[in-house]
């Protein structure tokens, strides 16, 4: 005898089959969706760009960015160790030359200005005293000298009389030779004396030749003392923008500590940077295209740094117009570092369409409503335009939109805008 279902298993395998009925619904209707896709060989004319090849320069361009900074921006520094006692003017304050800036406590660089002048003196005191003593020791020994000479003639005088008395017999030889051995040891001791007169002499100069270096290495430190207290008057040598300004009023800065900085608005140079693959690339003197909203400046690499800081290097650029009126400070600005150029070659404006391949295809308009499809060998490129080598000519006009989803054609219809 036949039993009836139990409901709830009767509930369970219908939704099976309606489930079942779904999934292969939805596996038709995929496949239908590509199979049109695949067959689909069209495109609006609304969703597409174009633009005409022609002839011009193109440039090969490496991207980096870049910070427009002031050409020239001076760091005031401390020149002697001392505290900040007034602070004149605050930051974005334009200034003429030579206004105060701020005012430092100089008491302790005046105190070592006047030691440094007192020992001056008091080299200057000992070289005269040196002076004196050398004149006097001179003059002793000059009248030492001339005693000996006067002493000798008495002697000589004396060997004379002694050699007379011989003849005669009123004296013995051995008075003779004792007289003759008297006047040889003052001519001698004369010798001796003249010796130690030219050393005093020369050792005398000697002595007073360092005591004057030794005054004048003092007098150099004078000066340069009193240099060091003109400039600590904190003043500014040109005119400019104070763009920062140590404001902490009774704070120790020692010498070289950095007090303000002073910039020219008025002039600006780039600061660029990129990454470090790029490094070999990069060549003082290359031109580079700096892109400033809108507007395009040209300027140079005028140097390079060596040191790679987190994988990107550094360079500087000067602007061939660093005046121009969109120059800003801090402005963060595109810049392209120009390393290939070509005067005269196809060219189309850069677009989706490339993708950084040196051959490829593109789409062609032949007609408003018909494009083909064409291998294309691309050469120089940058930002705004591309090089195509072979497969173009100046006066078709080129797709710029990706259509890569049509690969698998050779001609596409271009539905006009409804």
């Amino acid at each position: 005898m036949d039993r009836e279902l139990a409901p709830e298993y009767v509930s369970q395998s219908r939704r099976k089959k309606t489930g079942l009925i779904v999934v292969v619904l939805a596996v038709l209707l995929a496949v239908g969706i590509g199979f049109r896709q695949l067959l689909n060989t069209s495109v609006d004319a609304g969703k597409i760009r174009s633009a005409v090849a022609e002839i011009g320069p193109v440039e090969n361009t490496l991207s980096a960015t870049g910070e427009v900074m002031p050409a020239y921006e001076q760091i005031i520094t401390s020149p002697i160790q001392a505290s900040i006692k007034r602070v004149l003017l605050t930051p974005g304050t334009r200034v003429r030359a030579g206004q105060p800036i701020l005012e430092l406590d100089k008491s302790l660089t005046q105190i070592e200005y006047d030691k440094i002048n007192d020992q001056l003196a008091l080299r200057h005191n000992g070289m005269d005293q040196l002076r004196l003593k050398l004149d006097k020791d001179l003059a002793d020994a000059d009248i030492n000298d001339q005693i000996k000479s006067l002493n000798i003639n008495k002697l000589q005088a004396d060997l004379d009389h002694a050699r007379r008395l011989v003849q005669v017999g009123g004296q013995t030889p051995e008075d003779v030779v004792q007289a003759e051995n008297a006047l040889n040891i003052a001519r001698l001791e004369k010798k001796q004396l003249e010796n130690s007169l030219t050393y005093n002499r020369q050792s005398m100069r000697a002595s007073l030749r360092e005591s004057q270096l030794q005054a004048q290495v003092e007098a150099t430190n004078l000066r340069v003392m009193a240099h060091k207290l003109r400039q600590a008057d904190i003043l500014t040598d040109r005119a400019g923008v104070l763009t920062w300004v140590n404001e902490r009023i009774g704070s120790a800065v020692n010498e070289g500590d950095m007090l303000a900085k002073l910039a020219d608005l008025g002039s600006f140079r780039v600061d660029g940077s990129c990454a470090d693959v790029y490094a070999d690339q990069l060549k003082t003197g290359q031109t580079v295209i700096v892109r400033v909203n809108e507007t395009d400046l040209r300027g140079q690499i005028t140097q390079v740094k060596p040191a790679v800081q987190n994988g990107t290097v550094q360079f500087s650029i000067d602007l061939e117009n660093n005046r121009h009126a969109s120059l800003r400070p801090n402005q963060k600005v595109d810049v392209f570092v120009v390393t290939n150029r070509r005067a005269r070659t196809v060219r189309v404006p850069n677009g989706p369409t490339f993708k950084g391949k040196r051959q490829q295809f593109v789409w062609v308009l032949t007609s408003p409503t018909k494009a083909i499809r064409r291998d294309v060998d691309v050469g120089l490129s940058n930002i705004d335009w591309v090089e195509l080598k072979s497969g173009v000519q100046p006066g078709e006009r080129v797709i710029l939109t990706d259509l890569s989803e049509f690969e698998h054609v050779q001609e596409l219809t271009i539905d006009p805008n409804p």
